[in-house]
């Protein structure tokens, strides 16, 4: 049953991948696909060099962020600890979407004798913080495209006050939830309270982070690169050159929401960047080019330096 589960968690993602790869090919012609290859192949590389650049320091800046949410539970890991396990988290993600924040917490709990969930807890923490930028990109987003995202959610007939209600059904289900569990004392309850308690303490060692200065400083960096490495690739097709950033913006924060979707935004992403940049007046090829230029990049970067670190990380400790 477990191994059924575990296929589930690979395949589910993987499939929703593979068709929209699917719907890539059968909604264009030969001709098409063609010259969304010529583009890709013209690519500028040294845009595109740019663009992992800004993505790799995006990735160091995570790593030294995370040393400042442990600090105040008293641990201080090695930076290169903490960069190799960032990466071996993203190459997880594409394999499992969401594993990796498990498997980076794991990697570093055994290297560093750090409890599992007092790192977990600082993950969390750390992902919630992301959330609040991404949400302040979407908000940003909305008032450069208010128009005409609010013609699109009129075509699906998208009720504000059905959203309204989703959110009270969620949150009644969440206090009652928590009543519940409070009351019950067996030992398997007990024990997952254990571990909340660690995962709690982990999660509010934001409040009593010495450096939050320099914490919101690496945020805005990751997020001002995650940006960046976006912008950069819009030198490598021709009809994107033009492109400023009220069109970038939407089509950078759909993006970054299909990431979670897939393994990794397989098949998705572009598709989705695509569609987003249609709405500017950029041709499908040129779209789809865009997308994939961005995806491949990136993704074959998380492949070679994420299979460094399981082979890198031992060597580093080998005293330990």
């Amino acid at each position: 049953m477990k191994n059924l589960k575990s296929a589930f968690k690979v395949l589910i993602p993987l499939s929703i991948g593979v068709f929209f790869i699917y719907l890539t090919v059968s909604t264009t012609t030969k001709e098409e696909q063609q010259l969304i290859l010529s583009y890709i192949k013209k690519a500028d590389f040294r845009f595109i060099m740019l663009s992992v650049f800004f993505g790799i320091l995006s990735h160091l800046s995570r790593a030294y962020r995370w040393k400042f949410l442990l600090a105040p539970l008293g641990y201080r890991p090695r930076f290169i600890n903490a960069v190799l396990s960032v990466l071996i988290a993203y190459i997880a993600n594409l394999g499992i979407p969401r594993s990796g924040e498990l498997l980076r917490a794991t990697t570093m709990s055994s290297y560093e004798k750090i409890p599992f969930e007092k790192l977990f807890g600082t993950i969390i923490a750390e992902r919630l913080v992301d959330l609040i930028l991404l949400m302040c990109f979407i908000l940003l987003s909305l008032s450069l495209q208010y128009d005409l995202i609010l013609t699109a959610l009129k075509e699906k007939q998208i009720s504000p006050s059905l959203l309204v209600l989703g959110l009270l059904f969620v949150s009644f289900s969440f206090i009652a939830l928590r009543a519940l569990f409070k009351k019950n004392q067996s030992p398997l309850i007990l024990r997952i309270k254990t571990f909340l308690k660690g995962l709690a303490e982990g999660i509010l060692s934001i409040r009593s982070m010495q450096n939050k200065g320099a914490f919101i400083v690496h945020t805005l960096f990751i997020w001002f690169m995650y940006l960046a490495m976006f912008y950069a690739i819009k030198w490598t097709v021709p009809e994107t050159t033009s492109l400023g950033i009220n069109a970038l913006l939407p089509a950078f924060v759909i993006g970054g929401l299909t990431i979670s979707a897939t393994n990794g935004g397989i098949g998705i992403y572009p598709f989705s960047v695509a569609l987003m940049l249609s709405a500017f007046g950029i041709s499908n090829e040129s779209g789809l080019a865009f997308g994939w230029i961005m995806w491949s990049s990136q993704t074959l970067m998380i492949l070679v330096f994420g299979s460094l670190s399981f082979f890198i990380l031992p060597l580093v400790n080998r005293k330990k």
